[in-house]
Order: structure tokens, then C-alpha cells, then sequence
């Protein structure tokens, strides 16, 4: 079992990865480190889904870690480089994690089109209103 894990920033997930070691690839976004329990499953975190803190202690990596599709199902924090163990969830306590964690995603994206589409229109008005004929400065 893994009791804590330090910090590696890489710029490439290497091919091995280190028990205790929760490597990030800042320009990709992600974060992988193996299963805290030691059962040797690579647990991906996208850092678009997860946030990642440094801290002097170490990282923290929030909301927690379930490894549901690995035969462990381990459930843990990462907080200041100690691992955090939680309780054991039932099948539907999964699901229900799962189902608020879709939520959560659409929630986000939703909310980041909105932001795409007030630029974009933005983006129009400002071209319209400097390709105007009535712009002040622009030559016959």
C-alpha cells in the first residue's frame, strides 16, 4: 500500500511509472499515478476534471480518486502527498457518483459554450462595427 506521493512534473507520461510518484503533464492537462492500494493500475486524472495543489507537503488532487473499473475499487484522497482513504462505496453509491459526475461535465461544458458564444458574438460586433461604412477614419 502506498501511504504518499510526491510530485513529478514531466512534460511526457513515462512508459514505467513509479510507485508513490503522481506525474503531470502540465501542457496536456493530465495526471497519472499507480493505485494507492498497490495493485498496480495506472489511475488517470485529467486535470480538466480534477484539481491539482501544490503544496509544501506535497500535491493534492481533488475531488477524490475512484478506481471503479479495477477489481480494487479503491477510493482515496491525495491531500498534501498523504494518501486519504475513504469508505468503501456499494454499486449504486457508484452509480450515483457517476451520475452526478455526468452532470457535473455537462454543467461545464454547457457553461464554457455559453462563454464561447458571448465571445463570438462579441468577436462579430466588433468586426461590424469597424468594417461599418459609417467608421470615422475609413478611406473612400
Amino acid at each position: 500500500m502506498i501511504d504518499k506521493f510526491e510530485l513529478r512534473k514531466v512534460q511526457y507520461m513515462p512508459t514505467k511509472l513509479e510507485p508513490g510518484i503522481l506525474y503531470v503533464a502540465e501542457e496536456f492537462k493530465a495526471a497519472a499515478h499507480l493505485c494507492a492500494c498497490g495493485c498496480g493500475s495506472i489511475v488517470r486524472t485529467p486535470l480538466n476534471r480534477w484539481t491539482l495543489v501544490e503544496t509544501e507537503h506535497g500535491p493534492s488532487l481533488h475531488p477524490s480518486v475512484g478506481n471503479w473499473e479495477e477489481q480494487c475499487q479503491s477510493h482515496y484522497w491525495i491531500d498534501g502527498g498523504k494518501v486519504r482513504w475513504a469508505l468503501k462505496w456499494s454499486q449504486s453509491e457508484i452509480e450515483a457518483g457517476r451520475r452526478k459526475e455526468q452532470d457535473r461535465l455537462k454543467s461545464h461544458h454547457k457553461s464554457m459554450y455559453q462563454q464561447h458564444n458571448k465571445l463570438r458574438r462579441l468577436w462579430s460586433r466588433l468586426k461590424s462595427f469597424l468594417s461599418a461604412k459609417s467608421f470615422p477614419f475609413r478611406r473612400k
